[in-house]
């Protein structure tokens, strides 16, 4: 296997070639390099083969969806993973082929619950958990510290010492680190207990990246900056929630609530199904369709989506809208599904 960096700047994108076959994946594309990436593609004579985003990144635009559009080549990311255009979800332990060779995911939950790491050869791509000498912060909506140390000492520092690590970020001129070197002399975790990470990872005070929403919702939901208007972090903090078992309970009642489906159609009707009765609405249409649940306002409304993630958004835009009663179910289908609970497949 042959690997190259493709950026040379604070967010890496790395270059993976199986020498063999001349297939390639790329990981982690920045959307304004997407030019660059076709071009080193075309000139090497490789084909690209998959798309790996490590999560849903919060500071920049990925780059996955249109590369994977203009290249006809499927993304992949974990399960948990919020975008509808992602075409492989992939599990801990899950190997990914690369004409004859292999990329194995490491399931690394933290700084995002889909957060994966990527093994391959003599090194890991590490994503934004685990940075040389740190790691990515974990106080985005979903990110958990405690979480993160486990996924750092438990999956990541038990890889052999000499193992090669490269992040997905870098913002001190570094290049590559080993895990020996992490362990050793990374000041976020040398000597330092899972109580240690907590209270210094909550206390560190870092200002939101500028444009967040302008880089996260759209990661997340497929949609341009435009298309709506997204809510704000505080809307969507005051969103709230419902369990699966508790939509069960309550669909199971006298009063029913609405079910509003902000998915795709191919996800509406596709593996994990939808819940017998809800309505689909995309997200990108709801603004304009709204004034079709006017009779409404005044019931509960819970909102779906693939993993609780859009379903928020489209929770905060009905609120906003006068919708006093609405509710995201948290987890969205795939926690539905985990859970056992009946699922309609029919068109």
């Amino acid at each position: 296997m042959i690997f190259r960096e493709l950026n040379c700047g604070k967010c890496k994108t790395y270059l993976a070639i199986s020498e063999a076959s001349r297939k390639a994946a790329i990981i982690d594309p920045v959307r304004d390099k997407i030019e660059r990436y076709l071009a080193v593609l075309a000139y090497h004579g490789l084909r690209l083969d998959v798309i790996i985003d490590t999560h849903t990144h919060a500071d920049h635009r990925s780059g996955a969806m249109e590369l994977g559009a203009l290249a006809d080549t499927p993304v992949a990311m974990h399960r948990l993973a919020p975008a509808p255009h992602v075409g492989i979800h992939v599990e801990d332990g899950q190997m990914l082929k690369l004409g004859d060779e292999e990329i194995r995911v490491l399931h690394t939950p933290g700084h995002t619950p889909d957060s994966i790491s990527l093994l391959s050869s003599d090194r890991v791509f590490t994503g934004d958990v685990l940075f040389i000498h740190g790691t990515g912060r974990a106080d985005f909506a979903g990110g958990d510290a405690g979480v993160q140390y486990d996924s750092i000492m438990r999956k990541l520092f038990t890889l052999p010492d000499e193992m090669l690590v490269f992040p997905a970020h870098d913002y001190r001129g570094h290049t590559q680190s080993t895990i020996r070197d992490e362990k050793r002399s990374n000041p976020r975790l040398a000597g330092k207990t899972r109580d240690d990470y907590i209270s210094l990872m909550n206390n560190l005070g870092l200002p939101l990246p500028d444009g967040i929403q302008e880089a996260l919702q759209p990661n997340q939901s497929d949609l341009e900056a435009g298309t709506l208007k997204f809510p704000t972090l505080a809307q969507l903090n005051q969103v709230r929630q419902l369990t699966a078992a508790e939509l069960s309970d309550r669909l199971a009642g006298s009063n029913p609530p609405m079910l509003i489906d902000v998915r795709e159609d191919a996800e509406y009707r596709g593996e994990l199904g939808h819940i017998a009765g809800a309505r689909l609405i995309p997200l990108k249409e709801l603004p304009e369709r709204a004034g079709e649940l006017a009779n409404a306002k005044g019931s509960d409304i819970v909102a779906i989506c693939r993993v609780g993630v859009r379903s928020a958004t489209a929770a905060a835009i009905l609120t906003g809208l006068g919708f006093e009663h609405v509710w995201n179910l948290k987890g969205g289908m795939l926690e539905w599904n985990d859970a056992r609970l009946p699922v309609d497949r029919s068109a």
